[in-house]
């Protein structure tokens, strides 16, 4: 099974994490329960859900995981589109943060993509494995 500390998806989505803590400690604090607490619970839920598939030990589990953290990827680019609308991140730091949120989406697609590959290549002529 893969090593999932050593994902480079899930390497990349903890740095997220870590970047939009920080980053919502500048919001109002009108957004404390709101919008602040959202897009921290979606973007920790992506890394989570890959630690959570992985120890799962079974390659449809793990897919299955790895699709919830795409869900909740998505979730993440939406609050950004609201935070730069609100006016609590610019243009700068919101296309910074999507492009990266974009890359995970990209490399959580290929993941599974080569599991896929793997699971069919141990699968024998006639459906034996």
């Amino acid at each position: 099974m893969i090593k999932t500390f050593e994902l480079d998806v899930f390497k990349l989505s903890h740095e997220m994490v870590l970047k939009i803590y920080r980053l919502t400690k500048n919001f109002s604090n009108d957004e404390k329960y709101g919008l602040v607490s959202q897009i921290r619970r979606s973007a920790s839920s992506v890394p989570t859900n890959i630690i959570e598939g992985a120890g799962r030990r079974n390659p449809k589990e793990f897919m299955h995981f790895l699709n919830i953290s795409a869900g909740s990827c998505e979730e993440v680019k939406y609050q950004l589109l609201l935070s730069k609308d609100l006016g609590y991140i610019n243009l700068d730091t919101y296309d910074e943060y999507i492009k990266k949120y974009k890359r995970i989406s990209s490399m959580r697609y290929k993941l599974i993509e080569s599991m896929k590959n793997v699971k069919r290549a141990t699968i024998k002529p006639g459906g034996t494995p």
